[in-house]
């Protein structure tokens, strides 16, 4: 069976949640939850994968395999964190290029300057807009399907401390050829409107971020103010690493039939999920 295209859902629903996969198994799960599309981003792989920050330690060549595997482990399209391409535009073509191959069916790319920070910490840095353009255009041009989303990022906000500063980028980027935009930790309610109305019939994608900078406003209201994707890039991270934190400090108490059972999926659940 083939995969709907994110492109594709859009013209069938106002809006997708998009959870956030780290691993293989989580976006099972995703699917199994009933979503219709998910993510998968760098911060979630780096820190279950790497045990490493979302601060440029992990780079493409580390991230590649393993976004690789969670696209096959599902029959859900996905949006795909390529950081800032890796480089200048020939690089950050050769990177859509290689996601677009293996199934991913929305890419983006950032504005930071090398090497990159979570959006929702501080001290980013930003590459010139002609330079990100440069990427967004070879990017463009490498992309073999229509129904392949080409989104831009841009972490303005945060390093120049301006929505409007972000506005400006996303146009350029918008006339560089980017499908949708992506304006990282928008700090308030009014913010959050601005984009919308702003960036009229464009793809919007927000994240939400549990303890981030961005205000958690509920979907239908995020989707009423104009934003089709919207992103949780740490919900399924935070809670699994809750639940194996709770369940191995139960486990050192040597009980190990008490948290570390109840609550738990069942070993012929599992065993369902993954296709045992």
């Amino acid at each position: 069976m083939t995969k709907p295209s994110i492109k594709s859902l859009l013209t069938i629903y106002r809006s997708l949640v998009l959870p956030v996969a780290h691993d293989a198994l989580t976006a099972k799960l995703i699917e199994l939850a009933g979503f219709s599309a998910f993510s998968i981003g760098g911060f979630g792989v780096a820190a279950s994968a790497f045990g490493k920050p979302d601060n440029g330690s992990v780079k493409f060549d580390d991230l590649f395999p393993i976004f690789k595997n969670i696209l096959k482990s599902t029959k859900l399209p996905a949006l795909v964190d390529a950081d800032t391409g890796y480089g200048g535009a020939r690089k950050a073509a050769a990177v859509v290029t290689a996601y677009e191959k293996v199934g991913a069916s929305a890419i983006f790319i950032e504005d930071q300057a090398w090497p990159k920070r979570c959006g929702h910490t501080s001290g980013h840095k930003l590459i010139s807009v002609s330079a990100m353009q440069a990427k967004i255009k070879a990017a463009k041009a490498s992309l073999k399907n229509n129904d392949t989303i080409l989104m831009a990022r841009t972490d303005a906000i945060s390093a120049e401390g301006s929505l409007n500063s972000a506005i400006v980028r996303a146009k350029a980027y918008i006339a560089s050829g980017a499908d949708a935009i992506f304006i990282e930790a928008p700090r308030s309610e009014a913010e959050i409107k601005g984009i919308p109305r702003a960036l009229p019939e464009t793809i919007l994608l927000i994240n939400l971020m549990e303890g981030g900078k961005t205000p958690l406003v509920p979907h239908n209201i995020l989707t009423d103010w104009g934003f089709q994707l919207i992103a949780h890039p740490i919900t399924a991270i935070l809670a699994q690493t809750n639940a194996v934190k709770e369940t191995l400090f139960d486990l050192k108490e040597n009980n190990p039939f008490n948290k570390s059972v109840n609550g738990k999926v069942d070993f012929p659940m599992f065993r369902q999920i993954i296709g045992l």
